[in-house]
């Protein structure tokens, strides 16, 4: 439930920042994994493991921090190198007619499945055995 509540914040973040504001792709993708891991971080130790506030907030969330930014950087990495790729599949896959524009969302949207995706078992098994390790 937390992935998924973090997954609606990931994309819903990216694609606002990304059709109302206009900034570019790359640096809509980091700003949306962050807001997503703050909301994964308060909703993983409060509700998934609520015994887990026997370690201090700060070191618990340093160490949630430390995993994210190497997750930050691989996905980040993913995002660029298959961003390419996804927009043309987009547009072969997508019916004749459809705007660059929509090309474009949906191709950056299916890479960033593709980068979630990746990092997603990094970011859940470290802080499952480091971040949370006080819980049985």
């Amino acid at each position: 439930m937390v992935g998924a509540i973090g997954a609606v914040v990931d994309f819903g973040v990216f694609n606002l920042l990304r059709g109302a504001v206009g900034i570019p792709a790359a640096i809509a993708q980091a700003i949306s994994f962050s807001a997503a891991v703050v909301s994964n971080f308060l909703w993983n130790r409060y509700w998934t493991y609520p015994d887990s506030r026997s370690k201090p907030i700060g070191r618990q969330a340093f160490q949630f921090f430390i995993v994210n930014v190497i997750g930050l950087v691989v996905r980040t990495g993913v995002f660029i190198l298959v961003q390419p790729a996804m927009i043309a599949l987009a547009g072969e896959l997508l019916p004749d007619g459809t705007s660059r524009s929509q090309v474009l969302a949906i191709g950056e949207n299916m890479a960033l499945v593709v980068a979630v995706l990746v990092v997603l078992l990094w970011n859940f098994v470290i802080n499952r055995v480091w971040t949370y390790s006080d819980v049985q």
